[in-house]
C-alpha cells in the first residue's frame, strides 16, 4: 500500500508570487514570497514580515550541503517566482522552483504588496516610493548584454568603450655616433592601442550573469551567417568587476586584462614566461627589480641576447649608476670597446691600476698633459 500522505500523492498546491524579503536569519537562502491568489496585496493586512519563508530548490549541479556548490542567493526582492506549498492548504511551507522573468510595464511601489519593498533614492539622496527593482520598464528582464539593443546599451559596455586607451608609446632609442666614428642605429619607438571592444552579441547566444552591484560574466557563443551562407563566429569570454577591472578573451583567443587599481601577484614557487613574439612594456612611474632577496649563493641575474640583436639603453635626462657593495665590476668586450664622453671624465682608483696593451697605444690630447707621482718611470 502507498502512503497516501506522501508529498505529491494528492497533487501539489501551486503558486506564483513575488519575493519581498531575502534577509533569512538562518542563512539558508530562504525568501519571503507574496503569492497571487493566496495572499492579499494590502501590506497593512499582511505585512511582509508575516509572509512565510520559502525554501529554494537548487539545480543538481549544486550539492546543497556543507557550503559546497552554488549558494542559493540569486533571487532579489521584486523577482517573480513559481513554486508549490509542500504543506498543502496550510500554505506555510512554500518551495520555490524557479524565477519568471518578464517585461515590466510599471515601476514598483514600496507601499504595495507584490513589489520590491526597498526604495530608490532621488538625486538628493532622499528615499522615494519607487522600488529598486525592476530597474527599467518596457524592456525584457533579460540582461541588455544578452539582447544587444543599440538603443539601450548596457552601462558597462558604454563605460568600456569610453575608457579605451590608445596611443601608448613604446621605448624610443636615438641614433648616436661612437668614439671611433661608427653609428649606433636608432630603434624608433611606436605606439599601440588597447584592442577595440570585441562585443558583438547575438540573441540568444550570449550567456550573461550580473550581480546587484554590477559584476558581470559573459560566455558569448554568438555567430552570424551572411547571405552567402558564410558563418562568422563572435565567441568571447568576459568577466568584469563593477570598478571596471576586467579580463576578456576574443574570438581569436586574444586576451585583454584591464586593472583599474593596483595589481599584486604572489607566487610561492617558480614562474616561467615564454613569449613567442615581441614584448613591449611602458611604465609611467618607477620600476624596481630586487633579485636574490634571500641572499642565497649563485642566485644570479642572467640576461642573454641572441645573435644579431643589441642592447640599447637611453636615459633622456638623468644618470646611469652602477654600484657593487663588495663585489667586482667585470666587462669583457669580444670586439672593440668604444667610450665617448661628452663632458669631463673623472676616475678615482683607491688601489692600483694595472694596464696591459698587447698592441700599440696612441694617445691624443689637444690640451696639456700632467702626470704626478712620487716616482715616474718611463721604460724602466
Amino acid at each position: 500500500m502507498f502512503n497516501q500522505n506522501f508529498l505529491g500523492m494528492a497533487g501539489f498546491l501551486w503558486f506564483v508570487g513575488v519575493v519581498e524579503d531575502r534577509m533569512d536569519p538562518t542563512y539558508t537562502g530562504r525568501l519571503r514570497v507574496r503569492a497571487l491568489g493566496h495572499h492579499t496585496s494590502n501590506k497593512i493586512e499582511l505585512p511582509t514580515g508575516d509572509l512565510p519563508w520559502a525554501q529554494v530548490v537548487l539545480p543538481i549541479t549544486s550539492s546543497g550541503i556543507s557550503g559546497m556548490g552554488q549558494t542559493p542567493l540569486g533571487l532579489v526582492e521584486g523577482s517573480w517566482v513559481m513554486g508549490y506549498f509542500r504543506d498543502g492548504e496550510r500554505r506555510q511551507e512554500p518551495v520555490i522552483l524557479g524565477s519568471l522573468p518578464g517585461r515590466p510595464s510599471e515601476l514598483g511601489r514600496t507601499n504595495k504588496g507584490f513589489y520590491d519593498p526597498n526604495f530608490r533614492l532621488d538625486s538628493d539622496g532622499n528615499p522615494t516610493e519607487i522600488s529598486v527593482y525592476p530597474k527599467e520598464i518596457d524592456e525584457p528582464d533579460t540582461n541588455r548584454l544578452a539582447v544587444n539593443n543599440p538603443d539601450k546599451e548596457h552601462t558597462s559596455l558604454t563605460n568600456r568603450k569610453s575608457s579605451r586607451i590608445t596611443g601608448i608609446p613604446t621605448a624610443d632609442f636615438n641614433s648616436s655616433t661612437n668614439s671611433d666614428g661608427s653609428v649606433m642605429e636608432a630603434s624608433d619607438g611606436d605606439t599601440f592601442d588597447q584592442p577595440a571592444i570585441p562585443y558583438n552579441a547575438v540573441y540568444p547566444y550570449n550567456h550573461v550573469y550580473e550581480s546587484e552591484s554590477g559584476h558581470v560574466k559573459e560566455y558569448d557563443d554568438s555567430f552570424v551567417i551572411d547571405e552567402n551562407g558564410v558563418r562568422t563566429n563572435h565567441y568571447r569570454i568576459h568577466e568584469r568587476h563593477s570598478s571596471g577591472t576586467s579580463q576578456e578573451i576574443d574570438n581569436a583567443g586574444n586576451q585583454t586584462n584591464i586593472i583599474k587599481s593596483s595589481h599584486y601577484q604572489l607566487i610561492s614557487q617558480n614562474k616561467k614566461v615564454y613569449v613567442a613574439g615581441n614584448s613591449d612594456i611602458t611604465i609611467d612611474g618607477r620600476h624596481k627589480l630586487y633579485i636574490n632577496k634571500s641572499n642565497t649563493a649563485n642566485n644570479h641575474y642572467d640576461i642573454q641576447i641572441g645573435a644579431g640583436a643589441s642592447v640599447n639603453i637611453q636615459v633622456d635626462d638623468g644618470d646611469v649608476n652602477v654600484h657593487t657593495v663588495t663585489g667586482k665590476i667585470n666587462m669583457n668586450a669580444g670586439g672593440d670597446y668604444n667610450l665617448k664622453v661628452g663632458g669631463n671624465m673623472n676616475v678615482l682608483v683607491e688601489g692600483s691600476i694595472s694596464e696591459t696593451v698587447e698592441g700599440s697605444k696612441t694617445s691624443n690630447t689637444t690640451g696639456a698633459v700632467v702626470h704626478r707621482g712620487s716616482t715616474i718611470d718611463l721604460n724602466p
